[in-house]
């Protein structure tokens, strides 16, 4: 089908504004933060980065997703994107000032009374963040996946080559240095450099983002605010559930083992994460192409049979990958340092947990069509319960594999009453069970890579390279799953 493949082609062309500039973050950045960092300190970044994920959604509250909706309805275009800048504006503001107001006692509750600075830096980066992702949707609804890549890509590189400044070059310069470099400079810092970097990413990407956001004239709509506001508040409660299911294991963890224990266990645990979150990257490039693309084939005749169509092979895809990251984990492994290691043993549950969470995003784009978004609150608070009462309950007894079988469960809860509203409101026949057999053939080849006993490396990657290669066989035989992609149209 043409539209797979366009919508394939998007997804690529996004990937650079994800994979690349993500995969650079990890490739240098992880790999240098868990090789210079103690587990307890890279528990603070792991911690507050949770932290970060969670306020995002709250200060972004919906307005991408209300964005596109009412864009592609409204004869004004223009006065759409200029109340949704300014209503982000404000709120972004007004954050960032009643952080800096309460400083102390949200730095206490956060258990971070010491380091008030790492909070205040954080607060400024989610501000930004937040207010940028209107201009970064724009881009994505006008077609633009080159500018957006240019623009993510830009963000990374600046934020890498500061980080690697700043802990690299630096102590060096510092050292050498007899004047004001000793002033502004302290060695010490070490973990806060990383929230400058950050923020240093941040204001430039805010910059590079201007001309995007100067040159619409300032207008703003209260009644279309509140059409807005009525759509988009739901998807704040739904992309909050999503995100305490990402981020709250992490939060969770430090509390229910103590301070100390529990930093360094969130930072052998997010190292571990970090790998599996390559699936995420993915997902997540996918959703920035699929997205527009659901909205603007929602008018047409046979839009279900899209939707059932690319979902079979965004998961089959999506499998594929996920027996890339698992079959080669030798070479995954490297990303973190030695003492981190221990932890690879989450990537294949943290990494199914993602598929499903891909599953979960294009089957819920039904309520979002048919402006039912108070279904997504249902579906991901329930999903957020689960989370948290595995996480509470289990932690103490299997550790920090409870949190990552607390993705699959989660997210299979979460699935599942997707389908069960989903059939009384807008049922598509998506044929799941005719996918079995991809998920069992995977998982079933995951679980043989780790139980058997291989007598040398060559030996790991020859055995694993044909399994792979079976794997694709199966798909191409039973759904034509290369032609689909790689026939020209």
């Amino acid at each position: 089908m043409n539209e797979v493949r366009t919508l394939a082609r998007q997804t690529a062309v996004y990937g650079l504004g994800t994979i690349v500039p993500r995969f650079l973050n990890y490739a240098i950045v992880a790999i240098f933060y868990t090789w210079f960092f103690t587990k307890a300190e890279y528990g603070i970044l792991t911690e507050l980065y949770a932290w970060m994920v969670i306020l995002l959604i709250v200060l972004t509250y919906g307005m991408e997703t209300g964005f596109f909706r009412f864009a592609q309805n409204s004869d004004n275009y223009e006065k759409v994107y200029s109340t949704s800048l300014i209503s982000l504006f404000i709120t972004s503001s007004l954050f960032v000032i009643l952080t800096a107001i309460f400083i102390k006692p949200v730095s206490t509750l956060l258990k971070y009374s010491e380091h008030r600075d790492f909070v205040m830096m954080s607060a400024a980066i989610i501000a930004i963040d937040a207010f940028t992702a209107i201009p970064f949707a724009r881009l994505r609804k006008e077609n633009k996946p080159v500018v957006f890549s240019i623009l993510k890509i830009a963000n990374v590189v600046i934020t890498v080559a500061a980080v690697l400044f700043l802990l690299l070059a630096a102590p060096g310069i510092w050292e050498r240095s007899s004047g004001w470099f000793r002033k502004i400079y302290n060695p010490e810092y070490r973990v806060g450099y990383v929230f400058v970097a950050n923020l240093i990413g941040s204001i430039s990407t805010l910059l590079l983002l201007l001309p995007f956001i100067v040159k619409v004239k300032p207008v703003f709509d209260k009644a279309l605010w509140n059409r807005m506001i009525v759509y988009s508040f739901p998807l704040l409660i739904a992309g909050l559930g999503g995100s305490l299911n990402e981020a709250l294991d992490k939060v969770i963890m430090r509390r229910v083992l103590g301070d100390e224990t529990g930093l360094a266990t969130v930072g052998v645990y997010g190292a571990g994460y970090k790998i599996a979150v390559l699936m995420s990257l993915f997902i997540q490039m996918y959703r920035f192409a699929a997205e527009p693309f659901f909205f603007e084939r929602a008018k047409r005749d046979n839009a279900k049979e899209t939707y059932a169509f690319v979902m079979k092979y965004f998961v089959i895809a999506m499998l594929l990958v996920y027996l890339l990251l698992n079959l080669y984990i030798k070479g995954f492994q490297f990303i973190i340092g030695p003492v981190f290691r221990e932890s690879l043993i989450v990537v294949p549950v943290v990494g199914m947990g993602y598929l499903l969470y891909g599953v979960y995003i294009n089957h819920s784009i039904w309520y979002k069509l048919n402006d039912l978004t108070r279904y997504g609150i249902y579906i991901t608070l329930a999903g957020a319960v689960i989370t948290v009462m595995i996480n509470i309950f289990l932690i103490p007894v299997y550790g920090y594999m409870a949190s990552a079988w607390a993705h699959v469960a989660s997210y299979s809860v979460m699935i599942i009453l997707s389908f069960i509203f989903a059939a009384k409101h807008y049922r598509i026949d998506y044929k799941m069970l005719q996918l079995l057999p991809y998920f069992i053939t995977a998982i079933a080849i995951v679980g043989f890579t780790r139980l058997f006993d291989y007598n040398s490396l060559a030996e790991e990657l020859i055995i694993n390279t044909i399994l792979l290669v079976l794997f694709i066989v199966l798909a191409q035989v039973k759904d034509k799953t290369l032609t689909i992609f790689f026939k020209k149209t």
